[in-house]
């Protein structure tokens, strides 16, 4: 076996390189030493000297050239081992020194940036422990590897008895694998309700982990059900007394009228009037609770290929009472539900129609795709008095309209949102009229 030959060392070969370069002098000196007419003492005192400051000049090279690497080799190590507190002595203006001072501001700079670390990571992990939201980190193979305090007392358990445990153990596993944030019904040792699960990935030491964060939202769902429910109330007990009002004082004054002897000669005309009076505070009750049923039965959009140019001509062409102009715009398709866009564009240029006709003015609809053709908008122009307040636009049964229902821009949105879009109605700038404006993901 051929031994495998060494390598020379970076300081040896500096050392040899200084000892090669100081080779030709002393030859020619201790040439011309013993080859002159010298005496043999002078020659040998002479060879000493001449060999001893030979390699003491090399020798003295060598330290020159290697010391100040060792010192950058000992600075390097003391960063890589994260302590910042060496510094090299610099100050000199030569490259030596540069680097010397270059090497002082990268240990600064890192030992600023781990100083900012440490305090984020100090700020996280007390803002972890103090919020009121479980939060638990599992790796590939759904074994919990963190739980804060929150996510310990949702459990249970402390976190030394969690740690390793499956998420299927632990009754997680259905908030792991959820998609898009969702509310799930849990019930776990430290307490059952309405959760929102929120997932993520973060590395932590280079491995993948898979976040779960759940918040409690039954104590809010509830303020929120409770709020529908005051508002639902609220809305239907002044429909039903402005309803009943009238009727339970006709049918008493007819109850009187019935009862009186004699009857008044045009009793029967007044019995009649009564009881058309009622009948159509009975119906005008009967249309606002079919509203009602109608604005709370909205179902899901079926998705489907929707062509936008003739959708919006055949909308334009339903309205009679004023003239609706097309502002044409590119052939577009966009995935929504047919019949349900349709109404939703009923409504907006119905509305424009109502607010047109009085001014004697038109109705201009268009559509257009801007930000790259990754979204519809479609408008509807009006040339009417515009919105004296849009606060209440878009709640439920609020109409400026005496024969208005309160539910067409509700309904409208609803569709809007249930499509992923936004629905808007502002005054026009320059006036006059208002603009409906409706923008779809394509």
């Amino acid at each position: 076996m051929i031994p495998r030959r060494r390598r020379l060392t970076h300081d040896r070969r500096v050392l040899l390189m200084a000892l090669l370069a100081g080779v030709p002098g002393s030859l020619l000196a201790l040439g011309l030493l013993w080859f002159g007419d010298y005496t043999p003492r002078v020659q040998w005192t002479c060879t000493v000297l001449v060999v001893a400051f030979w390699w003491g000049i090399a020798f003295a090279l060598q330290d020159t050239v290697v010391r100040p690497l060792q010192t950058l080799s000992n600075l390097l190590a003391a960063l890589r081992e994260e302590d910042f507190s060496f510094r090299a002595r610099g100050g000199r203006e030569d490259p030596l020194g540069e680097a010397m001072s270059e090497v002082n501001a990268l240990a600064e700079t890192l030992r600023q940036q781990r100083l900012g670390a440490l305090e984020a990571t100090a700020l996280l992990r007390k803002v972890m422990e103090e919020i009121d939201v479980a939060v638990f980190a599992f790796d590939g193979e759904h074994r919990l590897r963190l739980a804060n305090r929150a996510g310990q007392r949702l459990l249970g358990r402390p976190q030394e008895q969690l740690l390793g445990r499956l998420a299927s153990e632990l009754g997680l596993a259905e908030g792991l694998d959820a998609g898009a944030p969702r509310v799930l019904d849990l019930s776990l040792p430290g307490g059952a309700g309405r959760w929102e699960a929120r997932r993520g990935t973060f590395r932590q030491a280079g491995l993948p982990l898979r976040l779960l964060v759940l918040s409690d939202v039954s104590r809010a769902l509830r303020e929120e059900e409770r709020q529908a429910w005051q508002r639902l109330i609220r809305v239907l007990g002044h429909e039903l007394n402005n309803s009943l009002a009238p009727i339970r004082s006709i049918a008493g004054s007819l109850e009187a009228l019935v009862g009186r002897e004699p009857r008044p000669p045009d009793w029967d005309e007044d019995m009649r009037r009564g009881l058309a009076i009622i009948t159509s505070r009975s119906d005008a009750l009967s249309r606002f609770m079919e509203a009602y049923a109608r604005l709370a039965r909205l179902p899901p959009p079926q998705l489907g290929p929707v062509a936008v140019g003739p959708l919006v001509r055949r909308v334009a062409g339903l309205e009679l009472r004023v003239k609706v102009t097309v502002r044409p715009g590119p052939e577009l398709t966009v995935r929504a539900d047919g019949d349900q866009l349709e109404q939703l564009l009923i409504n907006l240029v119905r509305n424009a129609a109502d607010a047109s006709v009085e001014s004697g003015g038109s109705v201009a609809m268009g559509w257009s795709a801007p930000n790259g053709g990754r979204t519809l908008d479609l408008w509807v122009d009006d040339d009417g008095p515009g919105l004296p307040n849009t606060a209440n636009l878009f709640v439920p049964f609020f109409t400026t309209k005496p024969q208005g229902s309160g539910i067409g821009l509700v309904l409208s949105r609803q569709i809007a949102e249930a499509h992923g879009g936004i629905l808007t109605l502002d005054n026009r700038r320059p006036g006059p009229g208002c603009r409906a404006h409706l923008r779809l993901p394509m």
